[in-house]
């Protein structure tokens, strides 16, 4: 039921910082874009990622935000998978670690998506209730 490949419901155009950016950059796209996970590329390539527990575990107020670097508090090793590979593996993937968000890449470590768990409840809620419509209330 989930052998159907990532590339068919990740995220494409993924919102992404560059190393060089400062946390306060971070910050407004988190909260703008009601983002958790932001991946860091340079020149395209998957360089790290960062996400809203590292802003908050770091116990610094917003104003200080500026004086910080995503290199200096963004994660390195980050787990990745290719557009090819199941849904399925991705869902195996969350179940057994602690995070909810995984950069896709292609061969040369080039971003081409992201996948999330919600993308999976959504494609496993559509899945199971395909005639049901799904109504958001925009918090804009």
């Amino acid at each position: 039921m989930m052998n159907e490949p990532i590339s068919s419901i990740m995220t494409k155009n993924v919102i992404t910082v560059r190393p060089e950016d400062t946390l306060s950059v971070v910050k407004d796209i988190l909260f703008k874009k009601h983002l958790h996970h932001i991946p860091v590329t340079k020149d395209s390539k998957l360089v790290g990622i960062i996400t809203s527990f590292d802003l908050v575990k770091l116990g610094k107020s917003a104003e200080e935000y500026a004086g910080l670097k995503v290199e200096e508090v963004m994660t390195r090793k980050v787990a990745t998978m290719t557009p090819n590979e199941k849904i399925g593996a991705a869902a195996q993937v969350f179940l057994e670690n602690l995070f909810h968000g995984l950069p896709i890449v292609d061969d040369d470590y080039n971003l081409v998506g992201i996948i999330t768990t919600h993308d999976i409840l959504k494609y496993q809620f559509h899945k199971e209730y395909p005639n049901h419509k799904l109504y958001w209330r925009s918090a804009e």
